[in-house]
Parts: C-alpha cells; sequence; structure tokens
C-alpha cells in the first residue's frame, strides 16, 4: 500500500512529513487551490529524499508550462486533475509517472477510462465536487467494484483517522495507494504531522497484515 500526502506548501512542514517517508510527495500547481505552491523554491524540493517521489498536481495545465516545472523541479510523477485528454497524458509517458484523477459519485461511467490504457500510469478515484480535490468528503466505496480495468490505482477523498481503518475492506485488486490531504491539516497546506504520522501507523499495519494473509 503505497502512500501520498498531498498539498504540500511551508518548508519546514514539507520536510517534517518526508522524515515520514512517504511514497509520494503532492506540490499543487493549480492557482484557485488554497495549497497552490506558486514559486517554491528549487533547494526545498532539492531537499527531499529521492526515494520520494515529488509529484506535481495539475488541473488543465499547458504542456509547456508542465514540462517547464519537470525541467527545473525534478518532478517524478505528473497527477492530472482536470480534464486532460489521454493523448496529452501519453505526452509524458516514460519520462515521469502519470497519475489521472478522476471525481467519482454513483453515476460515474468508468467506461469512459478505457482509452486512458497504456496512456497513464496510475488513475486516482477522489470525490466528485465542483473543485478539483480537496473537497475532505468521501465517496461510497463499494463503486470501486465496478472498476475492472488493469490500471493500479490510489484512493483520495476525505480519508481521515475516523475511516482510514476501512480501507482493510477494500480488496479490489489494483488498489494500490492512498492519498492524504485535508483531514490531515491544521490549515491547508499544513500539515498534522501528528494525525500523518498515526495514518502511517495504520496503513503499514494494514498492509503488513496483507503480505502476511
Amino acid at each position: 500500500m503505497k502512500i501520498k500526502v498531498c498539498g504540500l506548501k511551508y518548508p519546514d512542514n514539507i520536510y517534517a512529513v518526508t522524515d515520514l517517508a512517504p511514497d509520494y510527495a503532492g506540490f499543487i500547481y493549480y492557482g484557485h487551490s488554497p495549497r497552490f505552491v506558486n514559486d517554491i523554491a528549487v533547494d526545498t524540493l532539492n531537499k527531499i529524499p529521492t526515494s520520494i517521489v515529488k509529484t506535481a498536481v495539475f488541473v488543465d495545465e499547458t504542456e509547456g508550462e508542465i514540462n517547464r516545472l519537470i525541467n527545473e523541479l525534478g518532478f517524478g510523477a505528473i497527477q492530472l486533475h482536470g480534464s486532460e485528454t489521454p493523448d496529452f497524458a501519453n505526452a509524458f509517458i516514460g519520462r515521469v509517472q502519470v497519475i489521472k484523477a478522476f471525481g467519482i459519485n454513483e453515476d460515474f461511467d468508468f467506461e469512459q477510462l478505457n482509452d486512458y490504457v497504456g496512456k497513464v500510469d496510475y488513475f486516482l478515484f477522489d470525490t466528485k465536487t465542483d473543485a478539483h480535490g480537496g473537497s475532505g468528503k468521501t465517496f461510497n466505496w463499494n463503486i470501486l467494484n465496478n472498476y475492472k480495468l488493469s490500471v493500479p490505482f490510489f484512493l483520495s477523498g476525505g480519508l481521515s483517522l475516523d475511516n482510514l481503518e476501512q480501507i482493510t475492506k477494500i480488496t479490489h485488486p489494483q488498489f494500490y495507494g492512498v492519498d492524504l490531504n485535508s483531514k490531515f491539516e491544521i490549515a491547508p497546506g499544513l500539515k498534522d504531522i501528528e494525525k500523518l504520522k498515526t495514518a502511517f501507523g495504520l496503513i503499514k499495519q494494514y498492509t503488513t497484515h496483507e503480505i502476511r494473509s
């Protein structure tokens, strides 16, 4: 079970989070988000251990701007959280890991994901809202049973200490990792380290149990 902590913003807090050794650290490049990192320093990102995949999150950004940030800041993954097409996502395959996010509700049609197979590395399933993530709301995880493709996925949307243990009930073979964000914050972009420590312990306990099983 991979752990992604998303919406990091403040240098000292970033280092405190990365000391916990998540698998992915997410930085949001979307101006309308309260977690927008704006002009985060190269030196700040360079201090993150190479074992952690630095992930830049975009919403309908241009290919040129995404390439610029990959080049200048050394991102190892990008997360596309808007209406990006399969061909747009495919332009980055082989260079960085590509995560395509989708908002999920009761009416979500998983057939629309078919064209992304082979053009993304992972999907991320978030709660469908009028905004682009960070809502703190969960969706009905039983909907995941309708997902039949082979592309692994991250689960996002309102994960918290109150519901994290329930991921043990998700047995989908492509369930790859969890995305922790707004429910583990003191303020937007400022993560609660103690809550994250507890979450990491629960997730690793679950993963160890799965391996032993």
